[in-house]
């Protein structure tokens, strides 16, 4: 009986570590492929599912309280959810990556964030973005495809905007 249980928790184990591998090797989510569907429910108890916001142009931005660069681009995100929400067409959304929910408010505090930000719980939507670090972010078109994948944080609140501009405007 003890072997049995011993191999099968082997076999358990290399099928999650083949499993690990074919996903790396599958590599980072594409301009022009689909956006992995995903539901992030915020700090504030909002729930926001990605299939429910098609027609929309969707802003994820995956970010973590410890990581330096996302600092500076987290007043220029702030800014252009400011900008931009009033339209009704777009909407941001901040994914807390591997972050304590404390340090992570006191984030959102510091730089008056206003748009839905909620934790990764177990990493799900980061695994199914496949991201490599933080900041990331992905514009998703109305179609619910990738139209923009920003490795490393935006540059400027003017680097973002003529990202989004060109898809609002329908070009």
């Amino acid at each position: 009986m003890k072997k049995w249980l011993l191999w099968g928790g082997l076999v358990l184990l290399l099928t999650i570590l083949a499993l690990g591998l074919i996903r790396t090797q599958q590599g980072q989510i594409g301009v022009g492929e689909k956006a992995p569907d995903f539901k992030l429910v915020t700090f504030s108890g909002e729930t926001y599912h990605l299939q429910e916001l098609r027609g929309k142009v969707v802003v994820v931005n995956f970010w973590s309280s410890w990581c330096e660069s996302c600092k500076p681009e987290a007043k220029d995100l702030e800014q252009a959810w400011r900008d931009y929400r009033s339209r009704g067409d777009v909407i941001f959304l901040g994914v807390d990556y591997v972050d304590t929910e404390p340090e992570a408010r006191e984030y959102i505090d510091q730089f008056g964030i206003t748009y839905p930000n909620g934790p990764d719980r177990r990493t799900d939507i980061s695994q199914a973005f496949r991201i490599r670090g933080v900041p990331e972010t992905y514009i998703i078109n109305r179609n619910g495809e990738i139209y923009h994948r920003q490795i490393g944080p935006f540059r400027s609140l003017e680097d973002i905007k003529s990202t989004l501009d060109p898809l609002l405007e329908g070009k």
